[in-house]
């Protein structure tokens, strides 16, 4: 059975371009202006001012060099990869923008705010506590940011059910504090590094038929 595993290698490959696909296409389109139906035309091909802005401003935003380039970049990487790993088409090409957009998410934006993208608020059960057993520099404070966040949450909570209609806020489900850390971002950039190495997938991608008719007319 674990010989003819690498016959199905293209459903690995498969899940995870359909789990990357709808994140980086709405994360394109977002800062795009195809949606704002004030804007029509080429115009509405480029990205919104506000995310220019964003990109430029060194007081609050990312003070980025060059900002309407590189923002319609980002925005034209994510929209237009987003669909190409959806058919499985020019994946490992696709793979390197799209990893080097994470990269700068990751160190520009939410490299301050620690690895969680959402705090854990119990720290016996925090991925920080493993950490914390081999002496991790910063496990340890992880863990006390947990216990004050488990406090803080309780007092969110305790004022919600008080003054608020506890059925209806969490039918959609639980508050949480978020963290706005690095995790998400690197969770994509190794998903799309094991897309750069293994390629879209056999029998699941248009690059697998692709590359067997290069190799039949060779």
């Amino acid at each position: 059975m674990i010989a003819k595993l690498p016959g199905f290698d293209g459903i690995p490959a498969l899940a995870i371009r359909l789990y990357l696909a709808p994140i980086f296409i709405m994360a394109g389109y977002s800062k795009l202006q195809l949606g704002n139906p004030d804007v029509t035309g080429l115009a509405s091909l480029t990205a919104d001012p506000n995310i220019v802005g964003w990109f430029g401003n060194p007081e609050w935003g990312l003070g980025l060099p060059f900002p309407t380039l590189l923002a319609n970049l980002a925005a034209w990487t994510e929209f237009l990869g987003g669909w190409l790993l959806v058919f499985g088409l020019l994946t490992r090409l696709i793979s390197i923008p799209l990893m080097f957009t994470m990269f700068i998410a990751a160190t520009s934006v939410h490299l301050d705010n620690g690895w969680f993208a959402i705090t854990p608020t119990n720290p016996d059960t925090s991925p920080a506590k493993a950490l914390s057993w081999v002496g991790i520099p910063g496990a340890e404070e992880s863990l006390s940011n947990s216990e004050g966040t488990s406090t803080r949450l309780n007092k969110m909570r305790e004022i919600l059910e008080e003054n608020g209609n506890t059925d209806w806020l969490y039918a959609n489900g639980s508050i949480v504090v978020l963290n706005n850390g690095i995790e998400f971002a690197v969770t994509y950039f190794i998903m799309l590094l094991a897309l750069l190495f293994i390629g879209a997938g056999r029998y699941t991608s248009v690059d697998y038929y692709l590359g067997r008719r290069l190799l039949a007319k060779e």
